[in-house]
């Protein structure tokens, strides 16, 4: 490696939402930012979660120093247990965000071996020739930080998620005098949020959501129950605020609410007295003067929203002057699953309160003029756009060029580019490897597109299994050939076409065994070839088709 050389390595988070990870190396030392997950496709049957791959940082492992987490958000640190069992690093975040890693570590029985090491705003953390500041920032979630990264070459800034609100619900407004230091000492590179870059104007402050809330729960005449995102603490206080002004008890529903706000509440960043809080169990008892915040408000399907909506919940039943809030915007891509609960919810005759109607939701990213001013109080060399679609990272880039940066010094990077930084330049010179891990169950990685392919398959088209016995030292079919079909047609109602299934089959086994070939793939492949021609013949579908042999 050429001495004097930083090199920017996204390895996931460009061009995608979700799945932030970032490594910053110089000569011998690595940092890696952020361990986040992202949530699969319709297409990705199966698949719970995915997460990057590593290979780089496996490869680079005794240079890495250490995993800075900016925030507690799940596309943030959900990839944390999945990648310490291949790669243990010390992680450095602040107290919030590490009582959140540590709540995911105990359920994966790894945080006996992690090193998580609480900073707080200010703290600087010194290497060999890297340094890293955590500097105070604002978002959905408490306890965010943008880091700045020292270098032989220059300061690094890295924004993480944030917004500029200036009345925080916590008072703890974003350090921006500090950013604006950083500018005035000179900024080699700024990589700043794209998430709602083609957003004009200034984001809404959370503040004005309780104004909202009061409001709607002043006229609420029976239980409200609220989904949000578990994870935005001050969200869940304003709601808990507004209800306790109408004397109205608090409960929690979902095992992710559950967890956060357990932790959130141990270590004082959500406030409620202990005589308001109750349990799932105690609802029937105060009801209807009860608030109830629960998971869901993507409208996923095991979540406690979808499972209220479709009378799937064990403890919550849907009543006549139930109140539903839904504050939270869909993630791209859940738009028509939050549809569909809306609906449900009308139909059981609920009321629904969301996003169209209300204001219930502010975004937690920086809208265009919050961008503007980060660009301009921090004047860097150069700038690369991070977190979003191509189509952020675009507007982002444009936006920096109407802040007068030359387009020579705005780089757009792809997941895997090597963005190298010397004295004189910088260019994209390299590519590592990067891709996608799924996890499906307890196994991860061991699903791969070949696997998602069947599945996708399977699922179009259904299958059919042909079951059948033959005695290869004789010569012939001892037993069947018996039809099993699934997700292809109803076999009760088609037997005419089980039948011919069956004859043609039959007449394969027994050609090949005619010919005294018993070799397993000779007969499976003959059988197959001959179904899935008659099956394309009758019904134009090509479901899969499985001989399965047996030798008596």
């Amino acid at each position: 490696m050429k001495r004097d050389t930083l090199k920017i390595i996204p390895l996931g988070g460009l061009g995608e939402i979700g799945k932030n990870i970032t490594a910053i190396k110089y000569e011998d030392e690595i940092i890696v930012i952020d361990c986040g997950v992202s949530f699969p496709d319709d297409d990705m049957l199966g698949i719970d979660l995915v997460i990057p791959d590593i290979t780089y940082l496996l490869e680079n492992k005794d240079k890495i120093k250490g995993l800075f987490i900016t925030h507690g958000h799940e596309d943030h640190i959900g990839s944390i247990p999945y990648i310490l069992r291949q790669l243990n690093m010390d992680i450095y975040a602040t107290r919030l965000t590490i009582g959140l890693i540590a709540c995911k570590l105990e359920e994966h029985k790894l945080i006996d071996t992690a090193n998580l090491i609480p900073v707080k705003e200010g703290d600087v953390v010194n290497f060999n020739k890297l340094s890293v500041e955590f500097i105070r920032a604002t978002h959905s979630i408490a306890d965010s930080c943008s880091l700045a990264i020292f270098t032989p070459l220059g300061t690094v800034v890295h924004t993480g998620d944030f917004k500029i609100d200036y009345t925080p619900i916590d008072g703890r407004v974003m350090d921006l005098n500090r950013f604006s230091e950083l500018g005035e000492e000179g900024i080699l590179l700024l990589m700043a949020d794209s998430t709602n870059v083609d957003r004009s104007g200034h984001s809404l402050s959370e503040r004005t959501i309780g104004e909202t809330l009061n409001r709607i729960l002043n006229n609420a005449k029976g239980r409200v129950i609220v989904a949000t995102f578990a994870s935005n603490i001050h969200r869940i206080q304003q709601i808990v605020d507004a209800s306790l002004r109408e004397n109205r008890k608090i409960c929690f529903s979902g095992r992710s609410m559950e967890n956060v706000s357990n932790v959130a509440m141990e270590l004082g960043y959500l406030h409620i007295p202990e005589e308001s809080l109750i349990d799932l169990d105690e609802i029937d008892s105060y009801s209807p003067k009860i608030t109830i915040i629960t998971t869901g408000s993507q409208g996923e399907p095991m979540a406690g929203l979808s499972r209220i909506a479709y009378g799937t919940h064990k403890k919550i039943t849907l009543e006549p002057d139930d109140l539903f809030i839904i504050s939270a915007s869909p993630i791209p891509g859940n738009d028509k699953m939050i549809s569909k609960v809306i609906n449900q919810l009308y139909k059981k005759g609920a009321e629904v309160i969301y996003e169209d109607l209300e204001d219930v939701h502010v975004s937690g990213h920086a809208y265009q003029e919050e961008l503007k001013l980060i660009h301009s109080i921090t004047k860097p060399k150069y700038f690369m756009p991070v977190h979003g679609e191509y189509r952020h990272l675009k507007h982002h880039e444009d936006l920096a060029k109407k802040m007068g940066m030359k387009g020579e010094n705005i780089f757009k990077l792809e997941t895997g580019d090597v963005l190298e930084i010397t004295k004189d330049k910088a260019v994209v010179a390299d590519k590592v490897r990067t891709g996608v891990l799924y996890v499906d169950g307890i196994g991860v990685g061991d699903v791969g597109n070949i696997v998602l392919r069947d599945r996708r398959n399977l699922a179009r088209d259904g299958m059919v299994i042909i079951v059948f016995a033959i005695d290869k030292d004789n010569f012939y079919l001892a037993s069947g050939p018996d039809v099993i079909t699934r997700g292809f047609i109803y076999a009760r109602e088609n037997e005419n076409l089980i039948n011919e299934i069956k004859e043609i089959s039959r007449q394969k086994i027994e050609e090949c065994l005619d010919d005294k070939s018993t070799q397993w793939q000779v007969l499976k492949t003959s059988v197959r070839k001959s179904v899935e021609l008659l099956l394309f013949e009758k019904t134009k579908r090509r479901p899969s088709v499985f001989p399965i042999i047996m030798d008596v």
